[in-house]
């Protein structure tokens, strides 16, 4: 059901306007992005290959990192190589919940319910492949964002692509370098000013209306959706006032206590039906390599199963840097062994656990959300089918999924502003007028969001998001040289320890020789 619900009067006018006046831009935009690939019978979007290659290339280049890195990535977020004064804005742990913040959500709520409605209980398949792929596609782009950043004399930090891509694309001349790295930002700041800003406002209003009476509450009356609309901008526009530093704290609180809650929820359903789960996970089994009924079959559900993911962690899409940029460190790929928890909490833990739910819940509005995408109306509100399944095993959980939803947005519609920002900065330059023009702008889409229907939306999102892919990755391939040799320096100096005799060793440890 679309948030925007029979409407009378002015508002429901301007609701109607919005709609008409997207879905033509939406049309044009998702046909370029998603240029098909034909192989047979079966088309497919270049840029989901694009993807998938990048993820099995980066790994094999750097000798499947993502999974002989995880023990130095737990030591690095822990802190144990960091110290006070260390350049940059925040320390590993808020770097990474404020990249998380972006990814940990409805991405992995709403998207993961759409996944099961457009490819099945297979797709958590594919999105898991997609998942351990990306982490070492995070882990090079997180530390090129490092590495390339600049320190500002405020102490404010700017990274990420607009940094590492014009380095990467110099040998083009310096002309092509600059339009590619437009491109890029263009790219991304649609993404994060209407794309993603609007999808977890539209997301949040379908929830809460979903808990409220539905179209019959009072959430269902003319123009809520536009009035809930301004509220949520207005108390999203108090922390964006702060910058990086009053992002990063407010995320490091939102991001671990609802993605805690959201997992004791999944894994209640789990555990309630545990007789189930073996079946569970022999459907997507089957289902990845054998759908019934599925448009594209195998292919078909490997595409939506890779779409998805990426649009839940983002790997490769070269929006995490930039948040990982910010971070207190002298060794730049530091931050990308941070990166790898990324895919792993957001894509194959998180999102695997919402498909198991689903699943086993087995409620009637999955089955109805299957039936409306092969009847061609689209795909259906994946958070009411995620909130439908907790709903089967937890009859009050979607007020509860409902105040998740409400803080998991909140948290990456204050990440996405900042990724937004850095890119409207590199285009128009850094001044307190033009900032305070994209912080109307962002506020407004915001509002917009809540008004227009979920198809529309997430068709928006995916063709803003992956046009970042093309131009991002083919300068995370021409760098890889560099990544890999700066993992090669800092893994030699973990192992002889001079990490510590380079004056980065752990905080307690410093204290206690202080104190001895």
């Amino acid at each position: 059901m679309s948030p925007v619900t029979e409407q009378v009067g002015w508002l429901a006018e301007i609701d109607r306007a919005i709609n008409a006046a997207f879905a033509p831009i939406t049309e044009v935009f998702s046909t370029i992005v998603f240029f098909p690939i034909t192989i047979g019978e079966i088309s497919f979007p270049a840029v989901v290959a694009w993807l998938i290659a990048a993820g099995v290339i980066v790994t094999i280049y750097l000798g499947f990192i993502q999974f002989r890195g995880l023990g130095v990535s737990f030591d690095v977020v822990r802190g144990k190589f960091s110290a006070k004064d260390d350049p940059g804005e925040v320390p590993h742990f808020q770097a990474l919940t404020s990249a998380l913040s972006g990814t940990v959500g409805l991405g992995n709520i709403a998207g993961v319910g759409a996944a099961m409605a457009l490819g099945g209980p297979g797709a958590t398949f594919w999105m898991i492949c997609a998942g351990l792929l990306g982490m070492a596609t995070k882990f090079a782009e997180c530390t090129l964002g490092v590495k390339y950043r600049q320190v500002h004399e405020d102490g404010t930090v700017s990274g990420g692509p607009f940094r590492y891509l014009p380095v990467a694309f110099a040998k083009f001349g310096r002309i092509p370098a600059k339009i590619l790295t437009g491109i890029f930002a263009v790219a991304i700041l649609f993404f994060g000013a209407a794309g993603g800003n609007m999808f977890q406002a539209n997301q949040t209003f379908a929830q809460v209306q979903n808990v409220t009476g539905g179209a019959d509450g009072f959430l269902g009356s003319a123009g809520a959706a536009l009035i809930f609309g301004i509220v949520l901008a207005i108390m999203v526009g108090l922390v964006i006032i702060g910058g990086m530093k009053s992002i990063g704290a407010t995320t490091s609180r939102l991001v671990p206590a609802m993605g805690v809650v959201y997992v004791i929820a999944c894994l209640t359903v789990i555990l309630v039906n545990f007789n189930q789960v073996p079946g569970a996970i022999g459907q997507i089994i089957d289902g990845a390599f054998s759908p019934e009924g599925m448009a594209g079959g195998v292919l078909g559900v490997m595409i939506v199963g890779f779409q998805r993911a990426a649009f839940s962690n983002e790997a490769g899409l070269g929006s995490a840097p930039i948040a990982h940029s910010a971070v207190k460190t002298r060794r730049p790929v530091s931050e990308g062994f941070v990166a790898l928890f990324e895919p792993l909490v957001d894509t194959v833990v998180i999102c695997t656990m919402t498909a198991l739910a689903i699943i086993i819940a087995g409620a009637p509005s999955l089955q109805a959300g299957i039936d409306q995408v092969q009847a061609g109306e689209g795909a259906p509100d994946g958070v009411i089918l995620t909130s439908d399944a907790f709903a089967t095993v937890i009859p009050w959980f979607p007020i509860i999924l409902a105040i998740a939803v409400v803080l998991f947005a909140f948290s990456t519609l204050i990440t996405w502003f900042y990724y937004g920002l850095k890119a409207w900065e590199f285009l128009f330059g850094r001044s307190r007028t033009s900032d305070n023009i994209f912080r109307g702008l962002y506020l407004f889409f915001t509002v917009a969001g809540t008004v227009l229907t979920f198809s529309e939306v997430i068709a928006f999102s995916d063709a803003a998001l992956f046009l970042c892919a093309f131009v991002n990755l083919l300068g995370v391939y021409m760098l890889l040289p560099v990544i890999k040799k700066e993992m090669k320096e800092y893994l030699a100096d973990r192992r002889s320890g001079k990490l510590h005799k380079l004056g980065v060793e752990p905080e307690d440890r410093r204290s206690a020789r202080r104190r001895g």
